[in-house]
């Protein structure tokens, strides 16, 4: 069964947001928006949260897209196989959700002192990846079959995905997204001297 045009809009809208940012960032210049970025998430927690949302975010948009290029045989991804059975992405999504949990259970990437502060974005990231990857494939976990390309596997977990994950990087990043877009507004409208 192929898919329908719901996995295309999804990451389009994934990759498109993703654009945006990349963009506005570039107009504001990148130390203005490495500025803001620090002003808006000076809260080691605060930031966490977002990244992990935007891993999450980009994660499922990556996972997406990989997996309808490998659905379509299109380019040089292709499933994983070990001794004749298929390793869902699913799997790889435990098992990075396993390292961040057991990372933070030794407080390894707490973002507490300063000098883990960059284990601490890394591991918010490898999480919010690690979660779209297993939840990307809810459907297999609920019927315990492969109905991924079928109609238990397209609908609701998708849109419950993506909007959960628009959601909070909106909720978390909102204020930062919004003083990039000022600035950036503000950078072009500048009379060039």
């Amino acid at each position: 069964m192929k898919p329908g045009p719901v996995p295309g809009i999804v990451v389009c809208l994934g990759l498109a947001l993703v654009a945006l940012v990349a963009l506005l960032a570039a107009i504001t210049s990148p130390q203005r928006a490495l500025a803001l970025y620090r002003v808006h998430f000076c809260d080691a927690r605060k930031e966490r949260l977002f990244l992990s949302s935007v891993g999450f975010f980009g994660g499922f948009a990556v996972v997406r897209t990989i997996t309808i290029a490998i659905h379509f045989d299109v380019g040089p991804f292709r499933d994983v196989v070990h001794d004749g059975a298929h390793i869902h992405h699913l799997v790889w999504g435990i098992l990075l959700l396993l390292l961040v949990g057991y990372l933070w259970l030794v407080q390894v990437a707490l973002g507490i002192a300063s000098a883990s502060r960059w284990a601490s974005r890394l591991a918010a990231m490898v999480y919010g990846v690690g979660a779209a990857l297993t939840l990307d494939e809810f459907a297999l976990w609920l019927h315990l079959e492969d109905v991924y390309w079928g109609q238990e596997g397209r609908e609701s977990v998708r849109a419950v995905a993506m909007f959960g994950a628009l959601l909070s990087a909106g909720l978390w990043g909102g204020p930062f997204f919004h003083a990039l877009v000022r600035a950036a507004v503000h950078t072009v409208r500048r009379p060039s001297v």
